[in-house]
């Protein structure tokens, strides 16, 4: 016969592999879930956006940028940007840059800011989504609605010759065809994951909870693991954060950057801090059921003692 004690090793061990890969598996699904339910998703990538158009790092980046391309354009023609009393350069570029930045506390900012993120990330869903030809084509956006909006709404500010401001059908590339295809192959395997890895984490948990000697254990060691899943996908987030500011070229305005970051990843932060909360509470919730099942043989002793006693009484 074969020692008593190498079934329940036995059980210990795969119930510890399958929670183990349960646990690894949770944090992976959560990031396919929130890359392919929550990038993708126009309406909710424009309200993250939204309060964006108010955050001072912003205003000061698109007013920069503004001021750039002004002098860009002018650049061939250093003395197109002088006043008529010969103002120095730089005065001209401060007053570019006051006025951009003038223009970014309006209402119709807000509009063109809102429609722009609407228009470009859902051309940017629709390359993605496309099954159509095989070789990838640049993803491009007509500027045209972005411009009736914010004509519309300087009409509503009664903003002198705001009727005038021609809206012209103008293409921009946001994309370019290389980009394009590598973006789709990678959400083609993210689209993937997200439909099986959450089935997967929940199988290879509740076949370690079944298969472990002590349920109650499993469980308890599920939520831990959970929880640490959680607190492993926080610190990708945060670590991430810092990897892709510090790998942005110089034009690119950090703070605005970062700003971006956090509004598109609030969804997949709180995912953690979800996963974090529910192991903890399975946890919890199985170890104080524990330690109120040891106080019950207590209990039980005592009524055995009662039962000893009425067992002596003489029959009837």
């Amino acid at each position: 016969m074969h020692p008593p004690t190498r079934t329940p090793r036995l059980r210990t061990t795969l119930a510890a592999v399958l929670l183990t890969l349960a646990c690894l598996l949770t944090p992976c699904a959560a990031l396919a879930a929130w890359a392919v339910h929550g990038l993708t998703d126009t309406r909710r990538h424009a309200d993250a956006m939204a309060p964006l158009a108010t955050d001072p790092r912003v205003r000061d980046a698109v007013a920069d940028t503004v001021r750039d391309a002004v002098f860009a354009q002018l650049g061939a023609h250093p003395d197109a940007v002088a006043t008529g009393a010969g103002a120095p350069r730089q005065t001209a570029r401060a007053f570019v840059h006051d006025a951009a930045r003038s223009f970014t506390r309006t209402r119709a900012f807000r509009a063109g800011w809102d429609t722009a993120h609407r228009t470009v990330h859902a051309a940017l869903v629709r390359a993605l989504r496309d099954p159509g030809p095989r070789r990838s084509r640049p993803v491009t956006v007509d500027l045209a609605p972005v411009t009736a909006r914010v004509k519309h709404q300087l009409a509503l500010d009664h903003v002198p010759f705001a009727h005038r401001i021609p809206v012209r059908h103008t293409t921009v590339t946001v994309l370019g065809a290389a980009e394009t295809d590598r973006l789709r192959k990678g959400y083609r395997v993210l689209d993937v994951a997200a439909r099986w890895l959450p089935l997967a984490a929940v199988a290879c948990a509740l076949a370690g909870i079944t298969v472990a000697a002590c349920r109650r254990h499993a469980v308890t060691a599920a939520g831990l693991g959970t929880a640490l899943g959680g607190a492993l996908l926080g610190l990708a987030v945060t670590i991430g954060r810092r990897l892709t500011l510090s790998e942005l070229p110089g034009a690119v305005h950090g703070p605005a950057a970062g700003a971006v970051y956090d509004a598109l990843t609030a969804g997949l932060r709180s995912a953690a801090w979800l996963l974090v909360a529910l192991g903890l509470g399975t946890a919890l919730v199985s170890w104080l059921t524990g330690r109120l099942a040891r106080r019950r043989p207590s209990v039980v002793s005592s009524s055995g003692e009662v039962g000893e006693l009425s067992d002596r009484a003489p029959r009837l």
